[in-house]
């Protein structure tokens, strides 16, 4: 195993994408975060009737809320792991190096163990991202009516998992079809046409169809933070709830899609010729 992470930490080490990738979350993760704790401080600041809502509702950015709002909002930029997963395998393919690892004496279940190493280094890398800005963004918010620290910290490990899903996905697309740019246009138009399709689904009331589509199962995981989902609670009563009581369940998907997904990487990958 430790022949294993090493080998793909010197591939990591040496490949320029995943530095830009590890810049650009580090630089968007906080950014996405910080628009949105703008905008709140901007209604905040005001003197209308959604300052006086916000008030009402507390601070979504201070501890425990933030572990919450923060794994939401962070969630919306998905897209960058994405890439550098994709371009991940896609190299092994392009470069042979998935020939070479094989001729060196590796097992073909270890080309793919080596494989969830990387998806799993990424996905806790970005989720310590999440993690530290939660802490920063906490701290600066911080006040007498803050709740204990680590209360909502199970938000940690939903958004990691949900992290891990996703990128799971994407690496079973990248590879099926062994192409980057194939594989990345694959990956975002399905994910535009899941958008529309449960959007179209949930207007007429199939939510509960929609909510099994394969990147929604985990989606489910992280619900809206709970000042919007209660804004939202006013005008459907029990929406929610239904939505906090449904993030177990959605747990539980989400482990068995992903154990399938890789299930099946295992399986192709033992079927394929080199």
């Amino acid at each position: 195993m430790m022949n294993l992470i090493k080998t793909e930490w010197l591939k990591m080490r040496s490949y320029r994408a995943f530095w830009w990738m590890t810049l650009v979350v580090a630089l968007s993760y906080p950014g996405i975060n910080w628009v949105f704790y703008a905008v709140y401080q901007d209604i905040l600041g005001g003197k209308g009737t959604a300052s006086q809502l916000v008030k009402m509702l507390g601070n979504p950015f201070t501890f425990p809320e933030i572990w919450h709002t923060a794994s939401y909002f962070s969630s919306i930029f998905i897209f960058i792991p994405v890439i550098a997963v994709v371009m991940f395998i896609s190299n092994e393919f392009t470069y042979k190096t998935h020939r070479q690892n094989i001729i060196d004496g590796w097992s073909r279940n270890q080309f793919m163990f080596s494989k969830l190493i990387d998806v799993l280094f990424i996905s806790l890398l970005v989720t310590l991202m999440y993690m530290v800005i939660s802490l920063v963004i906490g701290y600066i918010n911080i006040d007498d009516k803050s709740g204990n620290i680590m209360d909502k910290s199970r938000y940690i490990f939903l958004f990691f998992l949900q992290t891990f899903s996703q990128l799971s996905i994407a690496f079973l697309i990248a590879f099926l079809t062994k192409k980057a740019f194939l594989a990345l246009g694959i990956f975002f138009f399905y994910y535009i046409v899941e958008l529309i399709g449960s959007a179209i689904m949930r207007n007429y009331q199939l939510d509960k169809l929609a909510e099994f589509l394969p990147l929604e199962i985990s989606d489910m995981v992280v619900p809206v933070p709970t000042f919007l989902g209660t804004v939202r609670q006013q005008e459907s009563p029990g929406w929610y709830d239904s939505m906090l009581a449904a993030v177990t369940p959605h747990v539980i998907y989400t482990l068995v899609l992903t154990t399938l997904v890789w299930a099946l990487c295992f399986w192709i990958n033992k079927k394929r010729d080199l």
